[in-house]
């Protein structure tokens, strides 16, 4: 090859006299890749819809992680701490307020001693939200 025909690539002709063989396996995988990418976009409704309710009356602190792992989750809880001491009654209120932060959660006095916490695909909504916001979370 010539000095010429290294710079601006082989003769034209010298390509034509070439047999060039399409290899077969390189475009089965590409079709491939393209049915793979239609199937993925069918999502099961039903599977995302399904949200739970859990009520728990927590004597003891050592109650509170299984409340947790109802939060972690993703359950709305409506936690009632009327038969809990007021001392562990705080501490519980506490770590599960930790917990909802954590997760993005939010957590409401609706009564007295009695709360809703709430995951982060959860909203809350009525008319007396704004009373349950103005009332503080001290007993």
């Amino acid at each position: 090859m010539s000095f010429i025909g290294k710079i601006f690539g082989p003769d034209p002709e010298a390509l034509e006299d070439e047999d060039i063989v399409a290899d077969e396996s390189f475009v089965k995988k590409a079709d491939d890749a393209g049915e793979s990418k239609r199937g993925n976009k069918v999502v099961n409704i039903h599977a995302t819809a399904q949200l739970q309710v859990v009520l728990v009356k927590p004597e003891r602190f050592d109650d509170a992680s299984t409340v947790a792992d109802h939060l972690n989750a993703k359950r709305t809880v409506v936690l009632n701490l009327e038969s809990a001491n007021k001392d562990v009654a705080r501490r519980i209120l506490d770590f599960l307020s930790g917990v909802a932060y954590a997760n993005d959660g939010q957590i409401k006095k609706v009564a007295n001693c009695t709360f809703i916490i709430t995951p982060y695909n959860v909203g809350l909504m009525g008319d007396l939200l704004d009373e349950l916001e103005n009332n503080g979370l001290y007993f």
